[in-house]
């Protein structure tokens, strides 16, 4: 790179960073880029991915290390590096056009745009060589170079016609919110694609879906209906007891390549795990497994350990690779379980995790699965730990450090409800820290977010919509958490700018605000399906309900009835695509609950009738609990409640219905188990 600036050097991005270096001539998006094209007459060469892609680091290997290639690159593009997880809205637009164009999507994307932004020929990984029936990266250039030279009307003409079609389909709508007929029906379809011998919903990959477990345990809390529940019941075990488990550490991995959840694909997600947490603890205290409370604290012990950052976030991810190879922090062989442990302990574990002689993964050896409870749970213990050092001294994945606003809302709403279920407030502090770190960095002075940290220096990619989604939510989590009013003040202000700056006149949501959209992209992203993460809009009707229960606020409500309106013409159809959105259409349906619970929290009457409240009450319910010394307006749910004849009462409604305030902690479960009127 003798002579080129190296405008990657000071990026808050991970994956921009793992780039800097490389004999490509790289931009980040912005005017920059697109004037030094069109000042030269040349095409954009558009690469997203992101830190913890394993392809993007084979491509980078490949072709961008490459000095030959980067020449090429050079010679005849402005090439423009961005990290999906920073700008989701270019890698939604030129996404939906890589699909467009090739019926697929995935990344590294790779994308040829005009100097206007208009794209005109896309895909995914592109090989050194030729092989598998795709030409090698320089043969595309080549081409690409060739028809921009010889045939650029053409070009330009495909350019406009892909941005009009795009254009036209983008507007989503809906007659409104799914009704419990669809939600019924939905369930029928998602029943169909469960897979009854290895759980989980499709074949091969298959991702964890988390999602959908959220949206069934919303269902069957309020229905009742036993086939929801045993389709959670059935993933959740098999994903814990499979190798997309961390059986040494805990944490889930992005995918398994298998239908039987025997291999994952090693990369661990923020997100992912999460979500999943949530999912956990819904599912236990659903069914009170045990499985279910081991995975909730090995989980968030994995959040606090191997992602917390210094400021109090949380890191985005794992790599999938260590020192250039996948799974090599994580897969064993039998003698490696024998020299760490020696032969009986060795082969008793191989034994108990799925570690065969030939292997389950490469090079004969194996991910460790961990099919039933161990028989002796304190030998089982001294062996996790020994593997765990032991597992430590090997070469160790990458963690791309960024702090996502979004991502950081779902582990910080996570956080905050598990340490109130399971007596942990550690958790609860640490949910707090991590929005205060948001709130703190990523805010201007206007209130607007921005969607990236790194050591605690905010980046320039505006907040999406799931960013303002994410963290109210949180904040009304830690609402619920500390009792604080604050919380419900600074999700106020966050969901302000949903209502001003996403929605527009027309009841339309989009995923960039109107003050904040690049008009490169052609038009504003509203994707309205839940995919790797709830969608801005799925996440933003979650909040906007949760919002309305804490206040009942009908301007928040009913703004997310018109955010759920798109999911109803895609719940029979494609209910795994749009699972956030349903979980957020039952807890619609269930009113959302409310619980308030007034006494002395140093009363273990109190005490009682709280824990029974968060133990019983569906996901997705607005509780909180307060001292009646400390009854406050802010708070509109505790408004004109109190004792009942001097005793610690709990005051449930649901549907615009209160019912008598309970005393006892069994009338508050009954109350509260019974499921809503369908």
């Amino acid at each position: 790179m003798d002579g080129m600036p190296n405008r990657l050097a000071a990026s808050t991005s991970p994956y921009l960073l793992q780039h800097a270096d490389n004999p490509v001539d790289w931009y980040e998006w912005g005017d920059e880029a697109f004037a030094e094209a069109a000042r030269r007459d040349v095409p954009v060469l558009l690469s997203v991915g992101y830190a913890a892609c394993h392809w993007c680091h084979v491509m980078a290997h490949e072709s961008f290390e490459d000095e030959a290639t980067a020449a090429v690159m050079n010679e005849h593009f402005v090439n423009v590096k961005v990290d999906r997880e920073e700008r989701p809205d270019v890698d939604a637009v030129y996404m939906e056009a890589v699909q467009a164009l090739t019926g697929h999507g995935g990344w590294p994307m790779t994308a040829f745009l005009t100097p206007r932004g208009r794209v005109f020929y896309a895909g995914t990984y592109y090989p050194s060589r030729p092989r598998h029936q795709m030409p090698s990266f320089t043969q595309v250039l080549a081409a690409v170079t060739q028809a921009w030279t010889t045939r650029r009307d053409e070009v330009e003409m495909a350019g406009a016609r892909i941005v009009g079609q795009l254009a036209a389909r983008s507007v989503v709508s809906g007659s409104g919110p799914p009704s419990a007929a669809d939600l019924d029906a939905a369930v029928e379809a998602i029943a169909a694609e469960y897979d009854h011998e290895h759980h989980g919903f499709g074949s091969a990959p298959k991702f964890p879906p988390s999602m959908v477990l959220e949206w069934l345990l919303r269902h069957h809390a309020r229905t009742g209906r036993p086939d929801a529940l045993s389709m959670v019941s059935g993933t959740a075990q098999r994903m814990a007891r499979s190798g997309m488990y961390d059986q040494l550490a805990g944490g889930f991995a992005r995918y398994s390549v298998d239908r039987a959840w025997v291999v994952p694909h090693f990369e661990k997600m923020l997100y992912d795990n999460a979500l999943l947490l949530r999912s956990y603890l819904h599912w236990w205290q659903a069914t009170s497994d045990p499985l279910a409370e081991r995975v909730v604290r090995q989980t968030a012990a994995f959040l606090l350990e191997d992602l917390r950052t210094p400021e109090g976030g949380f890191a985005s991810s794992l790599d999938a690779d260590a020192a250039g190879e996948e799974g090599l922090t994580y897969v064993w062989t039998p003698a490696q379980l024998e020299q760490v442990l020696g032969e009986q302990d060795g082969r008793w574990v191989a034994a108990l995790l799925t570690v065969t002689p030939h292997g389950t993964f490469e090079k004969g050896a194996s991910t460790l699965q961990l099919p039933a409870e161990p028989d002796d749970p304190v030998r089982w213990a001294a062996v996790r730990a020994k593997l765990r050092q032991a597992r430590a001294l090997r070469p160790q994945p990458a963690r791309d450090d960024k702090v996502v606003a979004a991502w950081n809302g779902w582990a910080g709403t996570a956080l905050a409800e598990a340490g109130v279920a399971l007596g942990e407030p550690t958790w609860v502090d640490a949910a707090s820290r991590c929005a205060t770190l948001v709130l703190e960095a990523h805010r201007d002075a206007a209130g607007r977010l921005r969607r990236v940290s790194r050591d605690g220096r905010a980046g320039t990619p505006e907040g999406v919509l799931e960013d303002y989604a994410a963290l109210a939510e949180t904040c009304l989590a830690l609402l619920a958490a500390t009792g604080d009013a604050s919380w419900l003040d600074t999700a106020a202000q966050l969901l302000e700018h949903v209502l001003i700056r996403f929605f527009d006149g027309d009841s339309q949501l989009y995923d960039t605000a109107a003050d904040a959209t690049d008009d490169r992209l052609g038009r504003r992203p509203q994707d309205p399906t839940d995919n790797a993460t709830p969608s801005g809009r799925s996440a933003a009707a979650g909040a906007l309900l949760g919002y309305a229960a804490f206040t009942g606020s009908s301007r928040h409500r009913d703004a997310a009835e018109a955010a759920l309106a798109p999911a109803q013409g895609l719940a029979r159809r494609a209910p795994r695509f749009v699972s956030w959105a349903l979980a957020a259409a039952e807890s619609r349906l269930s009113g959302p609950l409310e619980v308030a619970v007034i006494g002395d929290p140093a009363d273990p009457a109190t005490r009682a009738l709280h824990h029974t409240a968060v133990l019983a009450a569906p996901p997705g319910s607005a509780i909180i609990a307060a001292h009646p010394a400390d009854m406050t307006t802010r708070i509109p749910l505790l408004a004109g409640r109190g004792l009942v004849d001097g005793a610690p009462a709990a005051y449930v409604c649901r549907g615009f219905v209160c019912r008598r305030p309970a005393t006892e902690p069994a009338d508050l479960r009954e109350e509260l188990r019974t499921p809503a009127p369908r």
